[in-house]
């Protein structure tokens, strides 16, 4: 079982302010939160961060919804309403004493507001200034919005998921705020380890678009010095474009097995497989001949269960896992051991199981015990404390 102590983390003593919402800035200084920092969201009086009513499900906690119970748990909330002149002072006066400033609205309406880097540092010579936006600062999508489905259509991204046959797939998850979140925070990071040596602060920035680039860098690195040749998944079991048979997901009699990279020769005899003979001996063939290959060996897992093949291919040391869904994970022993679930309260009764930090520090992971805001939860103690 994973250590769990309210010791202090890495980050304890440094504040962050965060003017984000939606998914990326809120991800980013939740990573902080976790690893020590304390955070004050700053939320508009009429309503607050639009992902309170961002619903996955008919689900509510409190008033608000579960993504953004998940995403700000254990951060205070300050009510500003950016068009009162009094609240942008009050803002301004915490800006001079934050370490950490995260915002992601669209390009320009930043600066409209006054609170650009420049305006900030102006205040804050010190400060790290992060920025995420959906396709950086200039150029023609600049305008367009910065949605995680529409940064994955423009990435390039949908062309690597699904079966050949089946068009662009996205992903199931909103993978471009979330890498563009952890993107920043890396920044962040190392921008506060640097203003340790100069004392100066930084400028950090990234895009969902960059994010999403640098996802695929390792595909993107084939196609770029493979003569530009787009690359064609396979038309039965996909699950990488450039990966030869076996590697995909099979049926078995009860559920599905994940096969990864593993020479056709050394499979064939375990499966006992005489029509794989042919191509055990010509590696070339497994990429070429992929769905062939693929579908003798999908005929031939479908007829055992899953338990059965995972006995006999992970004593051979081939790379393979059961296909596990929600239930199946929380229930083994694998995960549980990680203690990655908490629950998180308020003291309006509101209650909710949520997951914990992904990252251990000295062997212990972080603990939050407090779920996230009401708009302007605490603005009164914000306010006496920092002489708003």
């Amino acid at each position: 079982m994973v250590q769990t102590s309210p010791v202090a983390g890495p980050l304890e003593g440094l504040l962050v302010l965060d003017m984000s919402q939606f998914l990326s800035g809120p991800y980013a200084s939740l990573r902080l939160m976790d690893l020590g920092a304390r955070v004050i969201k700053i939320e508009r009086p009429d309503g607050g961060d639009l992902s309170r009513r961002l619903y996955l499900s008919d689900t509510e906690i409190g008033g608000d919804s579960t993504i953004f119970h998940a995403i700000n748990r254990g951060k205070e909330s300050l009510s500003i309403d950016m068009k009162n002149p009094a609240d942008m002072a009050a803002l301004k006066t915490l800006i001079a004493k934050a370490d950490v400033v995260i915002q992601n609205f669209r390009p320009g309406v930043i600066q409209r507001l006054g609170l650009d880097y420049e305006a900030v540092k102006a205040i804050n010579r010190q400060v790290v200034y992060a920025g995420i936006s959906g396709y950086g600062e200039e150029g023609p999508w600049v305008k367009r919005p910065g949605q995680d489905l529409l940064a994955q259509a423009r990435a390039g991204l949908m062309w690597l998921n699904g079966d050949e046959h089946q068009g662009p797939v996205p992903f199931g998850l909103a993978v471009g705020d979330m890498l563009a979140g952890a993107a920043v925070v890396q920044g962040i990071l190392a921008a506060l380890v640097r203003r340790g040596i100069s004392g100066e602060g930084s400028h950090v920035e990234t895009s969902l678009l960059e994010s999403l680039v640098d996802f695929q860098f390792e595909v993107l690195t084939t196609y770029l010095n493979d003569g530009r040749r787009l690359p064609k998944r396979s038309d039965f079991r996909s699950a990488h474009a450039y990966l030869s048979a076996p590697y995909g997901v099979y049926a078995t009699s009860d559920s599905y097995l994940a096969i990864a990279m593993t020479p056709i020769s050394k499979l064939a005899g375990l499966l006992e497989l005489e029509e794989l003979t042919d191509y055990a001996t010509r590696p070339a063939s497994w990429f070429t001949s992929r769905d062939d290959i693929k579908r003798i060996i999908a005929e031939r897992i479908s007829t055992q269960t899953t338990a059965h093949w995972l006995s006999v291919l992970e004593p051979a040391d081939i790379w393979c896992s059961a296909v596990l869904n929600w239930d199946q994970l929380l229930s083994s022993e694998g995960f549980e051991v990680l203690d990655m679930l908490q629950t998180v309260t308020r003291d309006d009764a509101v209650s909710i199981t949520t997951t914990r930090s992904p990252l251990r520090i000295n062997g212990v992971r972080p603990l939050s015990q407090r779920a996230a805001p009401r708009i302007g939860e605490h603005s009164a103690a914000i306010r006496k404390e920092f002489g708003l």
